[in-house]
């Protein structure tokens, strides 16, 4: 729930603990005019502000978000911008339907069977028409059609989802349908345009250079099984959109939204201008928007102080919250997010967690992981880096539940042993250490994002504690992950590691992309049979009453395997120059930048 060479990765579509289960109420948001009718009679981008320039900690750099290497929080704020879909979410939050891209419904209701169309005018930056094609291209990417001999994925999705739906679509012009093996529950936040087909297709076969070309050759090669056309075509859909500056071919960073990229330079900024074309949502009313790369959060204080920079966000300490509230040229909200902070262990990496350094022994690995995550102070962590920013800031003891919400205090029971003080937690984890028979101390390597003011904090917190326990704990601080750049180690390097999952929904589903063997944000080694079965069953959870019980579940067998340990809801704060309005952050990503087509200047 997105690599994160700052805060967070995005847990995509499904994969987030809900904090009201089952799906939020449906607003719709409903054309004022036809799309022909708007595109004769009405020039909206005309008499815009010129500019606004925001701050995040990252910029993107994989324009195709829906692959694994371009699953992050950094580059869904630039997607966001520059692409459009057939819903999203308000700060409610609450799905809102923007029928004025397109629509979707259920056609038969078993077999589940849903058609989706995009309206008529609805075109990609170019000018080509957005239809069947590129919606047939996501199909294949997003239910894992292709596979490699060895079980991966052919097109290295995010979420990839290849028990739901296994039958090829029908692809008739503007629209696609198609049905599902099972009755998915969170259907609605599954699917959508990503990429454009004949932009992916061009770049990956240069002989085509029609886009009409493009987009049948896509069909036919699906359609008629040519998977060595396709296999092509996928190595541009997980490699080829990645880029740090400017693409040379614009194919690349085609836009379905109100902006289209001008400018990129690597770690610095992106530069967006709005799209001329667009014309089937929401009106921005900045000509363009200028996202700088701020990795301090105090930095980004006095960037907004000194008007170079007129909204920012970042990790709060209490030493940015009181800059911040110092600010007499601003204002600022301050919130939960629907991210959580949460380390990680890597069990198939020939660490001290991996069973394998034990001779197999997984009765030792076990209360090794135990040990380590007893070690881990969060008691410390909340009172001395969290309650200054949120005085009623508590631990988070699920990995699926957040706190308050339904069967919470039914998880956190699983974690029973690990809510004493951190001085009883500490004295548990030296006598685990001592029933394993391991020599001490035990070496874990550790990585936190450089520069990171409030994860540095809590490496140092954590590696003190855990050196009174029977660990030394090495920093592993780096920028980037290595297992999370476009090619993917099959091993997690590291033997700890320290980020949040954020939220892009509430679905009930979609845990897997992390907790099975193939989850293509799996970077632990974690396999554990009861939970696939667990995930699938859950998969067609209508009932509430059901997820609840599979959801407990899963969360009985993660704290049975010592899985990870997590710390804390991640407190929001952003703040913005009064000299904009409109400003209304979001728990789910994209956070503040959900509404960008409300920032308005204020007068004077």
């Amino acid at each position: 729930m997105k690599k994160f060479r700052g805060s967070a990765l995005v847990a995509s579509a499904a994969a987030f603990a809900l904090t009201i289960s089952g799906c939020a109420a449906t607003d719709e948001l409903s054309p004022t005019t036809s799309p022909s009718e708007s595109a004769a009679t009405t020039e909206w981008y005309e008499d815009l502000a010129p500019q606004i320039t925001v701050g995040w900690n990252d910029i993107i750099d994989t324009f195709n978000t829906s692959s694994a290497a371009g699953n992050n929080v950094g580059n869904s704020l630039t997607a966001y911008l520059t692409s459009s879909g057939f819903n999203y979410y308000d700060s409610a939050p609450a799905l809102v339907k923007n029928t004025e891209f397109g629509s979707y419904e259920i056609v038969v209701e078993d077999p589940l069977t849903v058609k989706y169309t995009i309206n008529d005018g609805v075109v990609w930056s170019d000018g080509t028409a957005i239809d069947g094609a590129d919606m047939l291209l996501a199909w294949v990417a997003t239910f894992g059609y292709y596979k490699n001999e060895d079980g991966s994925y052919v097109f290295a999705h995010a979420a990839p989802k290849d028990t739901l739906a296994s039958k090829l679509p029908t692809v008739d012009g503007n629209s696609i349908t198609f049905e599902y093996d099972v009755q998915y529950v969170d259907w609605e936040l599954q699917f959508g345009v990503g990429v454009s087909a004949h932009g992916t297709v061009m770049m990956a076969h240069e002989d085509i250079t029609d886009a009409a070309a493009a987009k049948q050759a896509l069909i036919d090669a699906v359609m008629n099984g040519d998977d060595a056309f396709m296999a092509d075509v996928a190595t541009v859909w997980n490699e080829g959109y990645s880029f740090t500056n400017t693409p040379d071919n614009p194919l690349a960073y085609l836009s379905s939204g109100p902006y289209v990229l001008e400018e990129l330079v690597e770690e610095q900024y992106s530069t967006h201008v709005v799209n001329p074309l667009y014309n089937w949502g929401p009106k921005p009313k900045y000509e363009r928007i200028t996202i700088r790369q701020i990795d301090d959060s105090t930095a980004a204080i006095q960037a907004v102080d000194n008007g170079e920079v007129q909204i920012a966000s970042g990790q709060p300490t209490a030493d940015v919250l009181q800059l911040v509230q110092a600010l007499t040229n601003a204002e600022y909200a301050s919130s939960e997010e629907a991210a959580y902070e949460h380390i990680d262990l890597s069990v198939n990496n020939g660490g001290p967690f991996d069973p394998a350094s034990y001779g197999g022994d997984e009765e030792k690995a076990l209360k090794v992981r135990q040990a380590f995550l007893l070690s881990v102070p969060r008691n410390e962590i909340i009172e001395k880096l969290i309650k200054p920013l949120n005085p009623s800031a508590k631990l988070r003891t699920s990995v699926l539940f957040v706190p308050g919400a339904e069967g919470y205090d039914e998880a956190e029971a699983n974690y029973a042993q690990y809510l004493g003080t951190d001085e009883e937690n500490r004295e548990l984890a030296k006598s685990l250490l001592a029933e394993a028979g391991v020599s001490t101390p035990i070496d874990v390597e550790f990585w936190f994002p450089e520069g990171n003011v409030r994860r540095g904090q809590e490496f140092e917190l954590i590696a003190l504690s855990a050196s009174q326990t029977g660990f030394n704990v090495i920093s592993e601080s780096e920028p980037n992950w290595a297992f999370t750049e476009n090619v993917y180690p099959e091993i997690n390097p590291h033997d700890a590691t320290i980020f949040a999952w954020a939220a892009t929904s509430l679905a009930v589903s979609g845990d897997d992309q992390y907790l099975t063997l193939e989850g293509p944000s799996n970077w632990t080694g974690y396999d554990n049979a009861t939970v696939d079965g667990l995930l699938e069953e859950l998969n067609v959870a209508v009932k509430k009453e059901d997820q609840l019980r599979i959801r407990l579940a899963i969360e009985a067998e993660l704290a049975k395997d010592a899985y990870n340990i997590t710390i804390f809801q991640f407190p929001g704060l952003t703040w913005w120059d009064k000299s904009v309005s409109g400003v209304d952050p979001n728990l789910l990503v994209p956070y503040y930048f959900w509404n960008f087509w409300d920032w308005t200047p204020t007068a004077g």
